[in-house]
């Protein structure tokens, strides 16, 4: 039978592993130090959701 909760817990993970593979994309791309990126990676790997959560909040592009 269909279940329309893991059909909801399916795309809600797909989301987070495009937001994660994004956040860690740009993290490679930037300009910040290499320990910094290490650092923001190792966290998003952790902690996929509070991770980009806190990238987007406190990342080096928040800087601007």
């Amino acid at each position: 039978m269909f279940n329309l909760g893991s059909s909801y817990s399916g795309i809600f993970g797909l989301i987070v592993l495009i937001a994660d593979v994004y956040a860690i994309v740009k993290i490679v791309q930037s300009g910040a130090s290499t320990g910094s990126k290490v650092v923001w990676i190792v966290v998003i790997l952790l902690l996929p959701v509070l991770g980009f959560i806190l990238w987007l909040l406190f990342g080096p592009a928040s800087r601007r």
